[in-house]
This record gives C-alpha cells, structure tokens and sequence, in this order.
C-alpha cells in the first residue's frame, strides 16, 4: 500500500517469474565469475558453467538434457524452450539438482 496525495492506493499484486534467458544470472559459474563472487566460471566436469551447459551438455545433468541448439539458434531455442512445459519441468529439476549439489558442481 502507497500513500500518495493523503489517499491511500493499493496496489494490485503481480505474479512474478524469472525468464528462461536470465535463469543463468542466479546460479551458475559463468555469472557467479563475472561478479568476481567466484574465481571460477568452470563447472566441475570441465565446461564453462552457463545453464546452456547445464541443460545440454554437462554429465551431472545427464538425466535431465535437451538437445543442443545450433550455434545461429541459440535465442530461438531459448524461447521454445521456455513455452515448453516438459522443458520447463527438466529445467526446474537441473535447478533443484544443482541446489541441492552444490559440493559437485565447485570448479576442479
């Protein structure tokens, strides 16, 4: 609630999601590096450890892979797999995965 004039305005409440493209930005190495909170952008198995990675390629996440986009195709793929509901599904569970496993996905 505002106070705005002396009148009292509510304000609606909004639902609020975290997109696809910006899921790199919480908790991945590559992000964690940039904002000098890690010394390292590299996931434990050796890749650099952006979501893509985590999504696609990484062996700690083998259960839960996409197939990867072409190199052009990045975006495009990034919005299907946003509207996908399975996909959503994997992406969430590579998420908790990774939270639950943080001792596994440290740098070498």
């Amino acid at each position: 609630m505002a106070i705005q004039a002396g009148k009292s305005i509510t304000s609606c409440t909004q639902l609020v999601s975290v997109p696809l493209t910006e899921l790199e930005d919480l908790i991945f190495p590559a992000y964690l590096k940039r904002l000098h909170l890690s010394d390292s952008d590299y996931c434990s198995c050796g890749g650099i450890g952006t979501a893509l990675h985590y999504a696609t390629e990484c062996i700690l996440t083998v259960s839960w892979h996409m197939r990867k986009p072409a190199p052009n195709s990045e975006q495009e793929w990034l919005k299907r797999v946003a509207n996908n509901l399975d996909c959503r599904h994997k992406i969430r569970r590579i998420v908790k995965f990774i939270s639950e496993n943080r001792d596994l996905f440290r740098p070498p």
